[in-house]
Parts: structure tokens; C-alpha cells; sequence
């Protein structure tokens, strides 16, 4: 079966059996199209990474198959798919399940739970896992988990933190050749801190450094990923516009703590400004690809693509401006919230795009299908 009739089955009038849709096979990306798993389902790993063990890739990431307009469900945990070709994908459950029966979990269902990000540690033989919990008091923190395996099961070991005691949002995690591991978070609406992780990855030192320090949203820098290229150490970046997506910058550095050097815009072809109406959750450098990376993106509203960037980047500004009305009602807060109510993240899509460098700057192109054969 052809991928677009399966599509056109699942989301239009006719409804196929999981027979015919597991006949369907990738051999190539299509991005910002719908991506289906081996048993014809929507992907969800949203905000998520891939990672590569024994010759099999992991993607895993947010599941919001029931976060739709009508309900207060925010996730549904945590699931995992496999592949050893990048392009079809097994689902491989849910590996960080919610818990439905205890409102007062950061894994609720209407917890505000996002970018679940996995290390292992190689002298514990832990896979650990950092969520961020955006709370009910407007702070965010961070929930720490740890398994024996990639898919589980995981134990909470830490719930509530607030690393260096600082409300932290969208975040990475890194570690090094030595197994020294690093953790870049948004200090929420202010700058990019780079932390030291402790000798078990669950918690941060103390020590660390401060970066891209911005007034206020659309201008801080989130989502934060971080890749290293020919001893350079990069991170991608997006602006803070919620899930409307914003110009991606880069910045490049000689060592994990910088000082970090500004790039720019990662997507100087894009004249709408939104990254291709997408934003980069990770960066996946693909294993015996002579210099493939792959930039790794939601793309969370599909429905929404219509909106222009500028309209919304200085509604924005104007809510967080110290100046301006802050939380109170006002029209432009009104106008942000209708966008939001419609957000229905259960139909999020996926840009995943191959990064080109011009000299040491990354630049990502719009390609509507692309395949790994494409490179060395």
C-alpha cells in the first residue's frame, strides 16, 4: 500500500484494516509529513531524542495521543519506538508510564510534563532520565529517573528539583568522552546555564556557567540541543513563543562551558522565520555517515501554519516586557490564549532535516524527501 492512500485512509473517510497499514515502508524522510509507525499509527515521541545501541536506534519522547482541545490531558508518558534503518519504527511501548491515580505527581496527566532526555552512565550501568515539569506556581523542575535498561522500567529518584535553585525549563543532557556529564537549561525567561552533573547523572555540582542572557520572551533562548563536530561544541537554539514555533540560532564553542560564539539563524532560507514552522528537540549525529547530522523537530501545530511570526513574536514581547501588563488581562493575552485553547498537540508532525555546514555554521534547507544514501 502507498503510503499517501494509507494516509488518506487513517485520516480521511475509509478506514483501513492494521493489516494494510503495516504493509506500508519508509525508505526515505518526508518531512512535515504524517509518519506512521510499522502498525500504521501516528509517532509519538514528541520532544524527544534518538539514540543508537547494538546496531538498533531508540527514538523516544512525549506521548500526546490523547492531548487533544476537549481534555486536560497533557501526556501520556513516555514511549520508545526501534529501527535499524531510521525510517520505520516499531513501537516499543510506553517505557515512563503516566499515574492517572495521583494528582499530585509530576507524571499526572495534566502535569505539564516535557523533553524527557536519557544518558547512560556507564560506572552505574544506569540509563538516567531528566523531565521538566512546568508546576501549577508558574516554576518548572526537573523529575529524575533510573533503569536498568533503555526501556525500562524506570524509578523515580528525585521529583520537585530545582536545580541551583533556579526555575529551569527546556534543557539537554551531554556527556563527555571521560563520562563527565552536563546538563543546558533555560533559566526560565532569562539566560542558557551549562551545569555540572553529579558522578550519578541525577543531580547538578554546583558548578556552572551562564550564556544568551536575553529581557524577556520571544528573545530567550529554549530547547536547547547540543552536538560537538570536529572538537566544536554547538548548540541549536529556538526563541520562547510557546508551541509556535520561532527562528532557530546556533552557537559554537571550544569547550563545554564556552564561552559560546552566536551563529545565527540556522534557517536562512526560511523567509517565514519559523524553522520551517518546526522546532529542533535534538541533534543526532548518524553512525557511519562520514558527517550527517540530523536536526530532529516537532513541528506542533500543523493546523496553525497560517499564523506569521511577527504578529505573535510581539504579543510576546509585550506580555513579558517589564513595562508591559504582565499577567492581568488584556487583549493581547486574550488573543494568546485563543491560539492556545486550539492547540491540538495529538496531530503533531516531525521535521527532521540532514545540517550542512558552511564552514563552521550549521544551515538547514528545506528538502521535501531525503534519504541517508544521499550521504558519504
Amino acid at each position: 500500500m502507498s503510503l499517501k492512500l494509507c494516509h488518506e485512509m487513517l485520516y480521511g473517510k475509509m478506514k483501513p484494516t492494521k493489516q494494510e497499514c503495516e504493509t506500508v515502508k519508509y525508505d526515505a524522510f518526508h518531512p512535515g509529513q504524517i509518519w506512521l509507525d510499522t502498525e500504521g499509527k501516528r509517532i509519538q515521541a514528541h520532544g524527544g531524542s534518538v539514540l543508537y545501541l547494538d546496531g538498533v536506534y531508540y527514538w523516544y519522547g512525549e506521548n500526546k495521543e490523547f492531548t487533544t482541545p476537549d481534555n486536560d490531558i497533557w501526556h501520556w508518558g513516555v514511549r520508545c519506538y526501534s529501527s535499524t534503518d531510521l525510517y520505520n519504527w516499531k513501537d516499543e511501548g510506553i517505557i515512563i508510564p503516566p499515574e492517572p491515580d495521583d494528582p499530585s505527581s509530576s507524571l499526572y496527566p495534566s502535569a505539564c510534563m516535557d523533553r524527557p532526555h536519557i544518558i547512560y552512565n556507564e560506572r552505574t550501568k544506569k540509563f538516567v532520565c531528566w523531565l521538566k515539569i512546568m508546576n501549577r506556581d508558574q516554576t518548572q523542575s526537573e523529575t529524575i529517573l533510573t533503569a536498568d535498561r533503555l526501556l525500562g522500567p524506570y524509578t523515580k529518584v528525585r521529583e520537585g528539583l530545582r536545580p541551583l535553585n533556579m526555575s529551569a525549563g527546556d534543557f539537554d543532557l551531554a556527556v563527555a568522552g571521560d563520562g563527565k556529564a552536563y546538563y543546558y537549561f533555560e533559566r526560565v525567561h532569562s539566560e542558557t546555564i551549562c551545569a555540572d552533573l553529579t558522578e550519578d547523572y541525577t543531580d547538578v555540582t554546583g558548578y556552572y556557567s551562564t550564556h544568551f542572557p536575553r529581557s524577556g520572551p520571544p528573545f530567550v533562548r529554549e530547547a536547547t540541543a547540543h552536538f560537538m563536530r570536529r572538537g566544536k561544541h554547538y548548540l541549536i537554539t529556538s526563541g520562547t513563543t510557546g508551541y509556535l514555533p520561532n527562528p532557530s540560532e546556533a552557537a559554537i564553542a571550544d569547550t563545554w562551558h564556552g564561552p559560546y560564539r552566536e551563529l545565527g539563524d540556522v534557517h536562512p532560507g526560511d523567509d517565514s522565520h519559523t524553522s520551517f514552522h518546526s522546532q529542533i528537540s535534538s541533534v543526532f549525529k548518524v553512525p557511519g555517515k562520514k558527517d550527517l547530522y540530523i536536526a530532529c523537530a516537532d513541528r506542533w501545530l500543523p493546523e496553525e501554519m497560517d499564523k506569521k511570526y511577527e504578529d505573535y513574536a510581539k504579543l510576546f514581547e509585550q506580555l513579558f516586557s517589564p513595562d508591559g501588563p504582565g499577567p492581568k488581562p488584556n487583549p493581547e493575552q486574550e488573543e494568546r490564549d485563543s491560539w492556545e485553547e486550539k492547540q491540538n498537540t495529538s496531530i503533531a508532525d516531525y521535521v527532521w532535516l540532514p545540517i550542512r555546514f558552511e564552514g563552521d555554521k550549521p544551515v538547514i534547507d528545506w528538502l521535501d524527501r531525503w534519504a541517508l544514501d544521499d550521504y558519504e
